[in-house]
C-alpha cells in the first residue's frame, strides 16, 4: 500500500478545520486532523510546504518509520505546529491501515477494553440558577458527568460562560472569534477564589454526591493559589481540577500536590512525552489532557498514556470543537483500546460541520463509541468543504483590572 498523493484541506463549517487527506495506490483515502485553533494556517503551510512532498512513494503501512522520520529529520523537534502536523500524518496512516484490514481502528490497537467511553459535557451560567439549568440540560442530553464553569461577580467577560459572549454566540463550543484582533476578557483572581468554592458547594448540594463534577481553572493561578483552591474544594469530591496553574513550571505541581488531594488534570497544551516526564514519574497529576491531534497522533499520545499507566495516571483527552471530527474519532478509538482510560471531553460540533464530515461515532447513555466502520469511521466531502472558506479567528486574551495581560 503505497502513498500516491496527499493534500491539505482547509475548511470552515462552523469553525476552521485543517485536514490532511492521504490517498494510496489502491484507492484508499486516510484522514488526519491538523487543526491548531487560532494558528491553523501555520500547520497547513508546514504540511503543504515541508511534509506532503515527503509522503509520495512511502509505504503507508510503515507508520512508526514515518513517525520517526518526520520527527527526527526536521531537527527542530516538538512544539505545537510540528506535532500537530505529525499527528495528521500519523492518524491518516492508521486510518488507512485499519481500512485495508477491514476493521475499525480500535481493533488494530488491541481491541476494546470497555463497552464505551464516559464523556463529560460543559455546563455554565451567569448565576446559580442559570448554571443549574445548564447542568439539568446536559443530564437530559445523556451526560453522566459535567464540567462546571461559573461567572464571577464583577467579571463581565470570562472564559467558559456562554451567555457572556453576546447574542448568537457559540462561545461554549468555540471561543475563537472571527475578528481582526483577539477579543479581550477580564480577570480577577481574588474574586474568583472567593466565589468558586461556594458555587461548587451549591452544585453538589443540589445534584447530590454521585454526579462527577469537573472544573477548569485555565492556567489562571499561581502555585500557592492553586494549592489553596484544591484544598478548599476537597469536601466536594471533584472528579478533577484542570490546568490549575501553568504547567511548564513542573516544580509548581509539587507544591500544589503537597497541599491537596483534589485530583489534578494537566496537559491540553502539551504535545510530547517530554512535557510529561517529571509530572508522570513523580505522580504530580492524575489525568493526561493532551489530544491525539496535538500530541503526535495515536503513536505519540499512546506513548504518553502507556507511560502514565505505569503510575496509575489515566487519560482525559482534550475534546473541544477545535479538535475536528477526525481528531475526535481518533481519540475514541484510542480511548476504547487503552487500559488506563479515565474520561473523554465531548463538545458536539455544530450541525453544519456534519455537512463536511460524516462520522460513525455515537453518544448514548453517557458513553461515546467510535463505531464499527473500517478505519476511523470518518469521511470528508471535498466538494462540501470547498463551500466553507477559511476565516481568520483568534482566541481571546485576558487582562487584569490594571490592564496587565494574564494567562487565558
Amino acid at each position: 500500500m503505497i502513498i500516491e498523493s496527499a493534500e491539505v484541506i482547509v475548511t470552515s463549517p462552523g469553525r476552521n478545520f485543517v485536514t490532511l487527506r492521504v490517498v494510496t495506490d489502491d484507492g484508499l483515502t486516510g484522514l488526519g486532523d491538523a487543526t491548531l485553533n487560532g494558528r491553523e494556517l501555520a500547520v497547513a503551510a508546514y504540511l503543504r510546504d515541508h511534509v506532503v512532498p515527503l509522503l509520495a512513494g512511502r509505504d503507508a503501512h510503515a507508520i512508526e518509520d514515518t513517525w520517526q522520520t518526520l520527527y527526527r529529520s526536521a531537527y527542530w523537534r516538538r512544539g505545537p505546529v510540528t506535532m500537530t502536523a505529525l499527528a495528521a500524518v500519523d492518524v491518516a496512516l492508521w486510518d488507512l491501515k485499519a481500512q485495508r484490514a477491514g476493521l475499525p481502528l480500535y481493533q488494530l490497537l488491541g481491541g476494546a477494553s470497555r463497552t464505551g467511553l464516559l464523556a463529560y459535557g460543559h455546563a455554565s451560567g451567569r448565576d446559580r440558577s442559570e448554571l443549574f439549568d445548564s447542568i439539568r440540560h446536559h443530564r437530559e442530553r445523556g451526560f453522566a458527568a459535567v464540567r462546571i464553569q461559573t461567572a464571577v461577580p464583577g467579571i463581565t467577560r470570562q472564559y467558559g460562560i456562554a451567555a457572556q459572549a453576546g447574542a448568537g454566540s457559540r462561545y461554549d463550543y468555540e471561543p475563537a472569534r472571527r475578528t481582526a484582533r483577539p477579543a479581550e476578557e477580564d480577570w480577577d483572581t481574588r474574586a474568583y477564589l472567593r466565589h468558586l468554592p461556594g458555587v461548587i458547594e451549591a452544585v453538589r448540594a443540589e445534584f447530590g454526591p454521585e454526579l462527577p463534577l469537573l472544573h477548569d481553572v485555565h492556567h489562571r493561578l499561581t502555585p500557592i493559589q492553586a494549592a489553596r483552591l484544591g484544598r478548599e474544594l476537597e469536601p466536594y469530591d471533584l472528579f478533577w481540577l484542570e490546568d490549575c496553574t501553568p504547567a511548564e513550571n513542573q516544580e509548581a505541581l509539587r507544591l500544589v500536590r503537597s497541599h491537596t488531594t483534589t485530583p489534578l488534570a494537566i496537559g491540553e497544551v502539551f504535545n510530547s512525552i517530554v512535557d510529561y516526564q517529571h509530572l508522570i514519574a513523580e505522580q504530580l497529576i492524575d489525568y493526561v489532557r493532551s489530544s491525539v491531534t496535538h500530541a503526535g497522533g495515536i503513536t505519540g499520545l499512546r506513548r504518553i498514556l502507556d507511560y502514565a499507566g505505569m503510575y496509575q495516571i489515566k487519560s482525559g483527552m482534550h475534546g473541544p470543537t477545535d479538535v475536528s471530527p477526525v481528531g475526535m474519532a481518533a481519540a475514541l478509538h484510542l480511548g476504547l483500546a487503552i487500559h488506563n482510560f479515565g474520561i473523554q471531553e465531548y463538545m458536539p460540533h455544530a450541525e453544519v460541520t456534519g455537512e463536511v464530515f460524516d462520522t460513525s461515532f455515537t453518544f448514548a447513555d453517557g458513553l461515546l463509541h467510535p463505531g464499527e466502520r473500517p478505519g476511523l469511521g470518518v469521511t470528508l466531502d471535498v466538494a462540501a468543504a470547498a463551500k466553507f472558506a477559511y476565516e481568520p479567528a483568534y482566541l481571546p486574551l485576558a487582562r487584569l483590572r490594571d490592564g496587565t495581560v494574564h494567562d487565558w
